[in-house]
């Protein structure tokens, strides 16, 4: 991850979305913003930089070294599903890809503490991969415990004391590209897993990033009937 965020069109194209995200739907002024599984902490230190003060949490501790590269300095090592930071204490909680994971034992339960250090009427991003039928070679490799459809999220979020303001698929124009490679996959088994973002895309990478930018201002402003990704912002509840 440390070594593909800053240059595989997949991150940039993701980045580009989300930024066009952020300023239709979160408020400009400085927040206080929890990144929730942040990784290698790319998206710390840019695009959720830009409009507050980010902590990162993330459950291993060679991830938040990578952060420290970064010169992310507000970091917890620490599980989404026990967080130890205080109630009421975050105006965005921000989690990209990270519900679907084997180590999130209970979605919902993570939802609900992301819920409880949100002040009132705080907002959640969350993004998460789509159709789990569409399950291959990098799920394996990236060990995805699920994957998830519009209604299923819609339903999380407000279990857990969310209400939707904006739920759509993303990543729509490339969707018939992935389809095929699943379905290759079926037909030519690989001896090992590997993960998509592993694979050398070279001249292709610009050009997959521009399609996938593309999509920002329909992803942010429109609900796109599927995609790769489910993209959903919800507003704590009082």
């Amino acid at each position: 991850m440390y070594q593909v965020e800053t240059r595989h069109w997949w991150y940039l194209g993701m980045a580009a979305l989300t930024r066009v995200l952020l300023k239709r739907w979160v408020s400009s002024s400085p927040l206080r913003i929890l990144d929730a599984g942040c990784g290698t902490g790319s998206a710390m230190t840019t695009y959720l930089a830009e409009h507050g003060k980010v902590t990162g949490v993330d459950l291993y501790p060679q991830a938040l070294t990578y952060c420290q590269r970064r010169k992310a300095s507000r970091l917890a090592c620490a599980s989404v599903l026990d967080l130890p930071l205080a109630s009421a204490s975050f105006d965005l909680v921000a989690t990209f890809d990270v519900l679907y994971e084997r180590g999130v034992s209970d979605e919902l339960k993570a939802l609900r503490e992301f819920s409880r250090v949100l002040v009132p009427h705080g907002k959640i991003l969350l993004r998460l991969p789509a159709y789990d039928w569409l399950r291959g070679s990098h799920d394996a490799r990236v060990h995805t415990q699920r994957r998830y459809t519009k209604s299923r999220v819609k339903s999380l979020l407000e279990q857990s004391g969310f209400r939707v303001e904006h739920l759509t698929y993303a990543n729509m124009l490339l969707f018939p590209l992935a389809l095929i490679k699943r379905l290759s996959e079926r037909l030519t088994p690989q001896a090992e897993a590997k993960s998509d973002l592993s694979l050398p895309v070279g001249p292709l990478n610009g050009l997959l990033k521009a399609i996938l930018a593309s999509e920002a201002p329909l992803v942010a402003n429109f609900e796109l009937p599927y995609g790769l990704s489910v993209i959903a912002l919800g507003r704590k509840e009082e």
